[in-house]
């Protein structure tokens, strides 16, 4: 472990990192979102989602920095009260769950996908590849939302789980095609490589092959597109969840803070869906500045 640690202390790519002034800004502001997020229940001053310490005398309070603000309340409260801070804490952390469980499943299929296309070739190749194209000539904010609705169709009744599986779903299955067009085409390059015929003639398992020889070999340009696909998975998470199709209303998102706030921005509210617009800004931006220096550190022709 610490000679693991060592190497890459020691490797280019964290020397890439630590001579990127807007890489390390971008690292610590996720840092801090996602510390905020995953320690809210710890950290957050109040329980937002909890209805017997809602007072409504304290509903509509502006941040604490306004005239009728007041110090407990640091970003203001919303028409029911809850304190808008601890909201943004919680809502974080719901969208950033998403974002990457959606993430994961869809690189896992897109990866496995496209290494088998790549490898085996022929028919089975041609058959997923026109499948991406179909899947492509779709926005996938539409194939998200066509998702959702036969999900709620089929599950009217689903619990809060079921209701975050049919989400996480229907954000991941349009977002395989990029890592499954990307893994393919690096694939075929790498399957007439000397290693790939060596193993073959020493009558290695195909699948022993795609899994030991070529995967790993394959992995660069889709840890880059899974970072910046984190951004784009949390935002059609936050579209969705404004559009009143994404997570539960009893456990609402970045998205659901700023619909529900979007109702009293004319009102003078403005810090309750600002806020929340902010911070889902600050994680997507931090986000793709990282992909995009990742992209730039694992291409040594880029640098």
């Amino acid at each position: 472990m610490h000679a693991a640690l060592r190497r890459f202390f020691d490797g280019d790519l964290w020397h890439s990192f630590r001579a990127s002034p807007v890489a390390m800004a971008a690292a610590v502001i996720a840092l801090v979102c996602a510390a905020g997020a995953f320690l809210a229940p710890w950290f957050a001053p109040h329980d937002p989602f909890d209805l017997a310490t809602l007072e409504l005398a304290d509903a509509r309070l502006p941040p604490a920095w306004a005239d009728e603000g007041r110090a407990k309340y640091l970003l203001g409260t919303d028409d029911q009260g809850r304190d808008v801070l601890s909201a943004l804490m919680y809502g974080a952390r719901i969208s950033l769950v998403v974002g990457l469980a959606s993430v994961l499943l869809s690189m896992a299929l897109g990866v496995s996908l496209g290494l088998l296309a790549g490898f085996v070739g022929g028919r089975l190749d041609a058959l997923l590849m026109r499948i991406c194209d179909v899947m492509l000539s779709f926005p996938s904010i539409l194939v998200a939302l066509l998702i959702d609705g036969v999900g709620r169709a089929l599950f009217p009744n689903a619990h809060d789980t079921l209701a975050f599986a049919v989400l996480i779903l229907a954000i991941a299955l349009p977002g395989w095609v990029p890592y499954a067009r990307t893994v393919r085409g690096s694939t075929l390059v790498e399957r007439r490589k000397e290693y790939v015929q060596a193993a073959r003639l020493i009558g290695v398992p195909p699948l022993r092959i795609m899994r030991r020889h070529v995967l790993p070999n394959v992995l660069g340009p889709v840890l880059v597109l899974a970072t910046i696909q984190v951004a784009t998975a949390i935002l059609i998470e936050a579209t969705l969840s404004f559009l009143g199709v994404g997570v539960p209303p009893t456990q609402p998102s970045l998205g659901t803070l700023i619909r529900n706030g979007n109702d009293a921005l004319f009102s003078g509210e403005w810090w309750v869906t600002i806020f929340p617009g902010a911070v889902l800004v600050l994680i997507a931006l931090s986000v793709n500045l990282l992909g995009d220096w990742l992209r730039d550190a694992l291409n040594p022709r880029l640098r």
